[in-house]
């Protein structure tokens, strides 16, 4: 890998936190969806539970890649790249960290307003913050996490476009820069 690919990639750990935090969140939004699908009650509610324990796994993730951000230098975005697409490329990314915080705490909010505490796999339990029950808030807030889950579905879909784009018609190698093969823009000039 030549200095400049190095460059124009995104580093390894800012690799693992992507791919890990991108597969949990699309698992995640399945279990929500097949739990309820399900005519079920005591599956439904299973996988509501794994649901719980994941959002709280990608809370983690998130607040690492944060950190991890914040110490490690990003590469910057490829010189072809027209203004809007840059402009869209970091609000993208900005929208994404604050739905992939605020998506876990406010899930974790209206539990805890239901007075309910998370179980994480089977392995310990997360406790119900201090907020005091409130079964109608807590029932209104899960309604905006639904709608935001979906919105960040979305995202997700134009996220996995752009990087289509860029990869096969720009031909700059764009999805490459978030993998640790592959050509990049930089190789190919």
């Amino acid at each position: 890998m030549t200095d400049a690919t190095t460059k124009s990639r995104y580093s390894l750990g800012a690799m693992i936190f992507h791919w890990a935090i991108a597969i949990a969140v699309i698992w995640n939004w399945r279990l929500a969806e097949t739990a309820h699908e399900t005519a079920d009650r005591a599956h439904g509610a299973a996988l509501m539970a794994d649901h719980k324990a994941l959002g709280i796994t990608i809370l983690a993730l998130t607040l690492g890649r944060i950190a991890w951000r914040l110490t490690h230098k990003l590469p910057p975005l490829p010189a072809n790249y027209a203004t809007w697409e840059r402009v869209l490329a970091r609000g993208t990314h900005l929208i994404f960290y604050i739905l992939l915080v605020a998506l876990p705490l406010a899930g974790w909010i209206a539990n805890s307003l239901g007075g309910k505490m998370i179980d994480y796999f089977g392995l310990f339990t997360i406790p119900a913050l201090p907020v005091g029950q409130n079964g109608d808030l807590g029932h209104s807030i899960f309604e905006v996490h639904a709608t935001t889950g979906t919105i960040m579905i979305w995202l997700i879909g134009l996220h996995i476009l752009g990087a289509l784009k860029h990869t096969f018609f720009d031909k700059d190698g764009g999805i490459f820069r978030m993998l640790p093969f592959g050509s990049v823009g930089a190789e190919r000039r």
